[in-house]
């Protein structure tokens, strides 16, 4: 996860950009990334227009699929790419062809889609016969034109996209989320491939070049009611680029301090083995201990892996993919053949000295060593018990955090409730239809013996990272452009807040007094 790159031609050229700073207006973003990295589509088409040092400079978002052909329907997650998405890549399809820049020229005229390689095996059983077939996406048909290579899953680690869809037919699959002319609307994530000889440096000083003049004479003239101070930061943002061999993903920043942790655990049990295995050395002289724990360790990995994988959600199930990857075998073999020497070289020396020989000859095969090997051991018997009970204390705190969790009050009730999402819109339905479907399921699930409440909402109560937000004004609180009034928001069925146990406090005339007796201010 932390280390992949992704397989494309020259993963290692690749570069991600990003603009910190301030963004009025519309932002959109997702599993790539965080809203810094979002940018306009006017934007991208600005700087794919002049750019020089690129070989290739892509847009892509990923949004949610209701798919449908002859066989049954369902759901999933599909990308939106620009026409340079596959040539930057360096991919060739398995049959048919891939998106290109004539698929991506006009907006909302481009009727085709690419599948996945895993899409197609699952669901058409690799039928080459697809090619010129259409598939529904959201509603809308499209033809399919290629198949992605095996291998693929897009650019965002923890997202499968089950189809490729040219950027520019985003207003017609996502019906009401035109945002092609808005220069203040930021939903598209920009990377990029450096051209043979120029480097990171290069690259970002001819970018921002290109960058801040769109900025000054194009953008900075549609900011309305931006304070001055605002307005300076608006006019220094800079283009970021660094380094995207892994592709854009937020897992890779969520992941990597837990990850690190984990492989530090990993080296300190490491340690106190190697420490008790030099011990039996010492005593029993050469063995392969060491080659043989390697191998176990590899059997060991291979039923935690499935242990973990067996507590992931169903939707990470189908995104993240764990296995014992030749690298494994590779560094698990390299590390117990050199811990193996490592360890065992002080032994192997020691049983050596003719002291040592002679004191075995003299005691009938009884194992004794002089001083040396004595303290030597003792070092290591104190080496493997400081590390032990470090990890010990670690893993107890660790435990007690897990079991601090648990008897959080998170504030609804979580036993024994179900959550699912239908999205019929995406299917072409209208509102009225859309009203009718969602009162006629809560209706049935009401009527099904053992439940005792259906609600609705537009956010999922149980899903991380699952928000929606927007700027609201209240009478009476102070508003302005340094003014944050984002608020979070979420749309919600009757039932809801008694379904999952949510107590509502009764409306009082003041508001209750606070510890020190006094009356608490609104908020």
């Amino acid at each position: 996860m932390l280390l992949r790159a992704l397989p494309v031609e020259t993963p290692g050229a690749l570069i991600n950009l990003s603009a910190p700073g301030p963004k009025p207006g519309m932002q959109s973003c997702g599993q790539a990334g965080d809203c810094d990295e979002v940018f306009s589509y006017q934007m991208f088409r600005d700087l794919e227009k002049s750019q020089t040092v690129l070989t290739g400079l892509v847009a892509h978002v990923g949004f949610g699929a209701s798919l449908a052909d002859k066989n049954a329907p369902l759901s999933g997650a599909g990308l939106f790419v620009s026409g340079s998405y596959f040539p930057t890549l360096g991919l060739q399809p398995v049959i048919g062809r891939l998106l290109g820049p004539d698929d991506d020229r006009t907006i909302g005229s481009h009727f085709v889609t690419v599948l996945s390689h895993r899409f197609w095996l699952s669901h058409f059983d690799a039928d080459p016969g697809v090619l010129g077939q259409t598939i529904t996406v959201n509603g809308h048909a499209l033809s399919i034109i290629g198949v992605a290579p095996r291998g693929f899953d897009g650019t965002t680690l923890g997202t499968e996209p089950k189809v490729f869809v040219p950027l520019t037919m985003q207003g017609v699959i996502e019906a009401g989320r035109d945002n092609f002319e808005r220069r203040n609307a930021y939903w598209i994530y920009l990377f990029g491939q450096l051209k043979p000889g120029v480097s990171l440096t290069q690259a970002t000083s001819a970018l921002n070049r290109l960058y801040h003049p769109i900025l000054t004479d194009i953008e900075v003239p549609l900011q309305e009611g931006m304070s001055e101070a605002t307005l300076v930061r608006f006019k220094a943002k800079d283009l970021l680029v660094m380094p995207s061999q892994r592709g854009q993903s937020s897992v890779h920043r969520e992941a990597r301090t837990p990850l690190y942790m984990l492989f530090g655990i990993t080296g300190v049990v490491l340690l106190i083995a190697c420490a008790n295995i030099a011990n039996l050395l010492l005593a029993r002289g050469a063995s392969r201990a060491m080659e043989m724990g390697g191998l176990a360790s590899l059997l060991v990995a291979r039923w935690t892996l499935g242990l973990i994988f067996s507590l992931f959600p169903p939707e990470s199930l189908s995104t993240l993919h764990f296995g014992l990857q030749p690298s494994v075998f590779a560094f698990a073999a390299l590390l117990s053949v050199g811990t193996g020497l490592l360890f065992g070289m002080f032994p192997a020396l020691h049983s050596t000295r003719a002291d040592l020989v002679t004191t075995i000859r003299s005691n009938a095969g009884q194992i004794a060593g002089n001083r040396g090997a004595a303290r030597f051991r003792a070092t290591l018997v104190t080496v493997q018990i400081g590390l032990a009970t470090a990890l010990l204390i670690s893993a107890g705190l660790f435990m007690k955090s897990l079991g601090n969790v648990t008897h959080v009050d998170l504030g609804v009730q979580v036993d024994d409730v179900v959550t699912f999402g239908i999205s019929p819109e995406q299917s072409g339905y209208d509102s009225t239809r859309s009203r009718q479907l969602f009162e006629r399921v809560e209706e049935q699930l009401a009527a099904l013996p053992g439940v005792t409440g259906v609600t609705s909402s537009t956010v999922p109560p149980l899903l991380a990272g699952s928000n929606w937000g927007t700027d609201v004004h209240v009478q009476g609180f102070p508003s302005g452009p340094d003014v944050d009034n984002n608020s979070r928001l979420n749309e919600i069925g009757s039932g809801y807040f008694g379904t999952l146990g949510v107590p509502v406090l009764p409306a009082a005339s003041s508001p209750p007094p606070t510890a020190s007796g006094r009356p608490a201010s609104p908020s």
